[in-house]
């Protein structure tokens, strides 16, 4: 039987084909948080940052993710990153959430899931819900490490191994 040698597929098309790859720089955003408030990447510069895009607020893969985060807020403190958590409701569907389940960290409004789209991340077929994805971005701005499987009960302590390895 012969076997065929495939050649690594260059970054850009990597990029087209399976979205975000590490290495690439993250792209930019702006978004409102669960208070209205405009959120820009930028503003966490300097700093490791966790996108995790989830499905929908109050839901049982969703509030078990957050609250695992939420557990492990410190530890992420720690070491320096920050959280941002993404999905298409709305700012009042966030605030309620936040308050719900006491997260410690901002929850951001992509309702069109345009940011989402830029990070690889899409819609569950049939749906206005996003895929339960992540993407940790280093402090040198550029993506560390894409999460296409997300496991909502073992996440927070998948990312915070891969922060501690990074430092």
């Amino acid at each position: 039987m012969n076997k065929i040698a495939l050649a690594p597929l260059p970054a850009a098309l990597a990029f087209v084909l399976l979205g975000l790859a590490p290495g690439e720089a993250a792209p930019s955003f702006t978004l409102q948080n669960q208070a209205g408030k405009p959120v820009k990447l930028e503003d966490s510069k300097g700093h490791p940052v966790l996108l995790y895009f989830y499905p929908k607020d109050g839901t049982p893969g969703c509030t078990v993710e957050a609250c695992m985060l939420r557990d492990n807020f410190v530890k992420f403190q720690k070491l320096g990153a920050v959280i941002y958590g993404i999905s298409t409701q709305g700012s009042q569907s966030h605030a309620d959430f936040i308050k719900a389940q006491k997260l410690p960290f901002d929850l951001l409004v992509d309702a069109k899931g345009d940011v989402a789209k830029t990070y690889g991340v899409d819609f569950i077929k049939g749906t206005d819900l996003l895929e339960r994805k992540s993407v940790l971005i280093g402090k040198d701005g550029k993506v560390a490490k894409v999460y296409a499987s997300v496991q909502p009960a073992e996440h927070a302590a998948e990312v915070l191994k891969d922060l501690d390895a990074a430092k």
